[in-house]
């Protein structure tokens, strides 16, 4: 697993324009999987804070229990249009709940605005992301993994 930090370290060309998809627009979709092992989607805000790519959540919403049982998520970004300029993007790994009082301290203090109640939040530990765009009717795949080089693949 590794950070948003150790991603950009790692794949400098790529992190930018994943980072852009996820900063274009405030909503994206989050998976995780409900008790049954069935998966789960719904809207999601996230933030860069630190290091992390991190998520937060209402008290006791069900995507935030579902993390706390199973820490396996999967997030895509809003791509915005059918254009899918920019590229379309994808996260996944293991959500780590901040629990201890100076890291939701930390947390908070980076936020556009505080949270309006009592509430969940994640850092992601990242252990795939991939990026996607559409160029002269190519399909083009880039695919990292934590200690991996980045992996480029094209499709027509």
């Amino acid at each position: 697993m590794a950070t948003w930090q150790d991603f950009e370290h790692e794949a400098p060309d790529l992190a930018p324009a994943v980072r852009a998809r996820f900063e274009a627009n405030k909503h994206h979709v989050l998976a995780t999987l409900r008790k049954d092992g069935s998966p789960r989607v719904s809207g999601i805000e996230v933030d860069f804070i630190g290091a992390d790519l991190t998520l937060g959540s209402m008290l006791d919403a069900v995507k935030a229990r579902d993390l706390r049982r199973d820490a396996r998520f999967a997030l895509h970004s809003n791509p915005s249009d059918e254009t899918l300029a920019g590229g379309d993007s994808k996260v996944s790994g293991r959500a780590v709940e901040l629990t201890d009082d100076t890291e939701r301290a930390a947390y908070e203090s980076e936020l556009p605005e505080p949270p309006p109640g009592p509430y969940h939040a994640f850092r992601l530990e990242l252990e795939q992301v991939v990026h996607t765009t559409v160029e002269d009717d190519r399909v083009r795949i880039s695919s990292w993994r934590p200690g991996e080089p980045v992996r480029r693949y094209e499709r027509r």
